[in-house]
């Protein structure tokens, strides 16, 4: 018998046999599926981060009072002692930045290049109205000076940025986002302009419209509301304390001039050398690290789940072909009887199983793929294909269908022709 021949008479074999062969197809393609399908949905998630996080500017940073906290697992900032007891770590942060210090480093503070802003969290949840059109409570308010837009990444499409008037008076103007545009404007940034919206019950004349920044699952960046420091200080739900971001003109330059503003503002928080610093200093892709590097540990988790499950569809699809030999003993037999060799029954049914293998790869990848990018569709990062985990996903089912389909060919290889021929 040629190779070919071998081949054929395999896949006649799976062929009439469709019953057996599509839940064994299923079986290991419900495991690639789980496997291509996370890891599908995690590059999106990953290709939406990098596009958030993005347009903050990876040449910017900001100085808070407290460092920014994201907890993944619901744990404390603590550390354990060497009798593992927890202990809470002692730290000099917590002091509110106070806007007298925040303006005295706007004033102090200079590198070539380098754009300073101070703005205030005005807080989140607000509702933004204009005439009988409401928004959702889910708006953000900050409160900046005349360089807060070009240090957070906005650029204005409509309208006017603030100027020192504005900063000085406090008076109520605003800057509003994309999203506001469409919510209440009909989408028509150009009507906005000089309307006056009402922030809860507070009137805000609007000056200027944002362009999109692009919004997605983890950054709201549209759904805001800008006004001045010095007005949104007056608001309830404002921040205690103010916030300071630097955009140098060259990222090569950014640890460098994160050096100067640590000393500057050492001096301005009347730290002694010998004391840690009372304030941090955050980069602007330091959140996008921390959740890609998260997401990096679900992709092992997902591997995790995916092999378990192709464990046990290899067992399933071992056990299939051992049935399959018992039943086609007599056809063994046959085979032998006309001059078949061992090394053609051998790989007829190695032929089988890898075939079978093969065909629960690929139903597995297009279901993993379709259904890992639900996930890019909600995000909007467009069509994944993660081909790198492809490739794994085929070699990894070929060996799994190579490994399940070895003991039972040696089996059929060493059956004894005319023993075969008689079995009933």
């Amino acid at each position: 018998m040629t190779l070919l021949d071998t081949f054929s008479l395999a896949f006649r074999t799976i062929k009439g046999n469709r019953l057996r062969t599509g839940i064994t197809v299923a079986i290991i393609a419900f495991g690639i599926m789980a496997l291509i399908g996370i890891i599908t949905a995690i590059e999106a998630m990953n290709k939406s981060l990098k596009e958030s996080f993005s347009s903050m500017g990876a040449n910017a940073f900001s100085i808070r009072f407290k460092e920014s906290r994201v907890n993944f697992g619901g744990g404390d900032d603590v550390k354990k002692s060497k009798r593992g007891q927890k202990k809470e770590k002692k730290s000099a942060l917590g002091k509110p930045i106070r806007r007298e210090e925040a303006e005295l480093f706007k004033q102090a503070y200079y590198f070539p290049g380098a754009a300073v802003s101070m703005y205030q969290r005005g807080g989140g949840g607000w509702e933004v109205q204009f005439k009988d059109r409401k928004t959702n409570p889910n708006i953000n308010v900050w409160g900046g000076d005349e360089n807060y837009l070009q240090v957070n990444g906005y650029q204005l499409s409509h309208g006017r940025n603030f100027n020192s008037m504005d900063v000085q008076t406090g008076r109520n103007v605003c800057v509003i986002g994309n999203s506001l545009v469409n919510k209440l404007f009909k989408g028509k940034p150009e009507s906005a302009l000089d309307q006056v919206i009402k922030l809860g019950s507070i009137p805000y004349r609007v000056i200027g419209v944002l362009k999109e920044k692009g919004s997605s699952a983890f950054l709201r960046q549209d759904d805001v509301v800008v006004t001045t420091y010095t007005n949104s200080r007056r608001l309830p739900n404002a921040s205690s304390s103010y916030l300071l971001g630097v955009l140098v003109a060259d990222v090569k330059q950014l640890d460098v001039a994160t050096d100067q503003a640590t000393a500057v503002f050492r001096g301005i928080r009347k730290t002694t050398p010998i004391e840690e610093s009372n304030f941090v200093i955050e980069k602007s892709d330091k959140f996008a690290e921390l959740f890609i590097g998260f997401l990096s540990s679900i992709t092992g988790s997902a591997g995790a789940i995916g092999l378990i499950t192709l464990i046990g569809a290899a067992i399933g699809l071992m056990n299939i072909m051992l049935v399959a030999v018992n039943e086609r003993t007599r056809e063994v037999g046959l085979i032998k009887a006309i001059g078949g060799k061992r090394k053609d029954v051998r790989l007829q049914f190695l032929f089988e199983s890898m075939i079978i293998s093969i065909l629960g790869a690929i139903f597995g990848i297009i279901l993993g793929v379709l259904v890992g990018n639900l996930f890019g569709l909600v995000l909007d990062t467009g069509f994944i294909i993660p081909w790198f985990w492809v490739g794994i996903g085929i070699v990894i089912c070929s060996i799994v269908g190579l490994l399940a389909g070895i003991y039972p060919a040696m089996k059929a290889a060493k059956l004894n022709p005319i023993v075969a021929l008689r079995y009933e």
